[in-house]
């Protein structure tokens, strides 16, 4: 059965085409969703993989819930045109870390495991904060306006004064929401849409959540590859100081050997790098 890739990018175009190339293999279909921002299309090409532009592109927003609903978007379009062994959700700046054939042999090895990273398993006051509060203004978590940064911060401080909780009955979980998954999670996770967008709408950065929480309370926790990791997602994901990086070219060696299948995430500052890297995806 083919794997579907689900690409979500908005720039790094040359380097978007460089990932495609990587995945161009006749056991895959690739899907990728632009933000709507971008106004015009760059020419990607495939010549082996179906290749998917969609159309209904949504407006994403760093923080805010348009990014689950971008997700859910891939989802559905793949499902579509389905079922497949797996949905691979990667951004524009990812690469693969092996070629095709070793990760399809690796899930075919694997087949009916969740690869899904999980970083926090428990309510700590990161996730109260991030997922038990009202946030106001959440399209704009990136904005520079001192009044509306001020606004939003003075908003959850009264919340917090006054001991109001949204979502208590939740059991939610935190990751990367970068995964591998079944076509029957997929399926379960499309069914819970509608409570999805209700339960991350003014929270922040619920892309991050929303796939943990719903695969960690359902039958699929049992299936998960490595629960109690980040790793678990299959992806190697540079954090330095507790803020996400771009790889560079003193990390090749270090990527080269890691077991990950994936990478993210590049950019075009030094293209004879990413281009190595992106060898390493296509050795058969």
């Amino acid at each position: 059965m083919k794997h579907a890739y689900l690409i979500l990018a908005h720039h790094e175009f040359a380097l978007l085409q460089l990932l495609v190339s990587c995945l161009d293999d006749g056991r895959n279909d690739i899907f990728i969703h632009f933000d709507r921002k971008v106004k015009s299309l760059p020419g990607i090409v495939a010549r082996k993989a179906g290749l998917f532009i969609l159309d209904g592109r949504v407006d994403v927003r760093w923080g805010d819930v348009s990014q689950i609903r971008a997700e859910y978007a891939l989802f559905e379009a793949a499902v579509a045109r389905g079922p497949y062994a797996y949905y691979h959700l990667l951004s524009g700046v990812d690469l693969p870390l092996k070629s095709q054939d070793d990760i399809h042999a690796f899930f075919d090895a694997n087949q009916g495991r969740e690869f899904i990273g999980y970083s926090i398993t428990e309510m700590t006051p990161q996730l109260v904060r991030k997922v038990q509060r009202w946030h106001l203004f959440p399209r704009y978590f990136q904005s520079r306006s001192l009044f509306v940064r001020a606004l939003r911060a003075l908003c959850i401080r009264a919340q917090e004064l006054l001991g109001i909780k949204r979502n208590r009955t939740v059991d939610f979980k935190k990751g990367p929401n970068w995964v591998s998954i079944t076509d029957p999670l997929v399926r379960y996770v499309l069914d819970k849409k509608e409570w999805a967008l209700k339960t991350f709408r003014n929270t922040f950065c619920g892309d991050e959540l929303f796939i943990q929480t719903l695969c960690w309370n359902s039958a699929f926790r049992s299936r998960v590859y490595d629960p109690g990791s980040n790793k678990g997602c299959m992806r190697e994901i540079g954090w330095k100081d507790g803020r996400l990086i771009d790889w560079c070219a003193e990390d090749f060696d270090h990527l080269k050997r890691s077991p990950a299948l994936f990478a993210r995430k590049f950019n075009s500052s030094d293209m004879d790098f990413v281009r190595a890297v992106a060898g390493l995806g296509k050795q058969a």
